[in-house]
C-alpha cells in the first residue's frame, strides 16, 4: 500500500510539474535555467519543448555512468512524464493577454512548481537526472553542494541564453523563491524515507 502511494504521488507531483512549466513558458517572462537551455535548444534540434526536456533528461542521465550514481524509479519517471506533460499542456493553455495575465501565470506556475517538486521529492523514489548529475558530482569532488549546483545552473542557464532561451523577471523570481516554496511543501509530502532531492 505504501509504495502504490508514493507511485500515485510521484506520478502527480511529475505531471503537475510539467504543467507548471507549460504555464511559465506562456507567461513568457523568463524561465528557470535548465527551461532556458530547453527552450534554446528545441528549435535546433526540431524538437517540442517537452521532447527535447526528456531528451536533456536522458542524455543527463547517461553522465551519471562515472558518477557511480544508480537511478530509481523517479528517474526514468522524471525523463518520460515531465517533457510530455508540458506539450500535452501547451496543447489547450492559451497564451495570457496582458502584463498582468502573464504575471499571474508567472506567480502560480512558480508556486506550483515548487508543490509539485515537494510531492514528487517526498515520494521518495529517486532523484531527477539533473538532481543526481548534481549529488554524484558532489560525492565525487567533495565540493559542496552550493558551489556544484552554482556553476551547473550558471552553466546552464548562460548556454540556454545565447542558444535564444527566455531570461527575464521570471528567471530571477523563480531563483529567489523556488527553495522557499519546496522546503515549506515537503513536509506535507514526505512519505516514508522519502525526501531524497529529485528534481527535474
Amino acid at each position: 500500500m505504501m509504495i502504490q502511494r508514493r507511485l500515485f504521488q510521484l506520478i502527480w507531483g511529475l505531471a503537475l510539474y510539467g504543467f507548471a512549466m507549460a504555464l511559465m513558458l506562456r507567461a513568457n517572462l523568463g524561465l528557470d535555467p535548465w527551461d532556458v537551455l530547453h527552450q534554446g535548444l528545441a528549435p535546433k534540434m526540431g524538437l517540442s519543448f517537452g521532447m527535447t526536456v526528456n531528451l536533456i533528461g536522458a542524455i543527463v542521465l547517461l553522465l551519471w555512468w562515472p558518477l557511480r550514481q544508480r537511478p530509481g524509479i523517479g528517474t526514468v519517471a522524471n525523463i518520460l512524464v515531465i517533457g510530455t506533460v508540458v506539450d500535452l499542456s501547451l496543447m489547450f493553455l492559451p497564451t495570457p493577454d496582458g502584463y498582468a495575465m502573464r504575471a499571474t501565470w508567472l506567480v502560480a506556475g512558480i508556486i506550483l512548481n515548487g508543490i509539485a517538486g515537494g510531492a514528487y521529492i517526498g515520494a521518495g523514489m529517486g532523484p531527477g537526472p539533473r538532481d543526481g548529475l548534481m549529488t554524484g558530482l558532489c560525492r565525487r569532488t567533495g565540493w559542496p553542494v552550493k558551489w556544484v549546483r552554482t556553476g551547473i545552473e550558471i552553466g546552464v542557464l548562460a548556454i540556454g541564453w545565447m542558444l535564444g532561451g527566455t531570461v527575464g523577471v521570471g528567471t530571477i523570481l523563480y531563483a529567489a523563491t523556488i527553495g522557499w516554496i519546496v522546503h515549506h511543501a515537503l513536509p506535507y509530502f514526505r512519505i516514508g524515507d522519502g525526501g531524497q532531492p529529485a528534481r527535474a
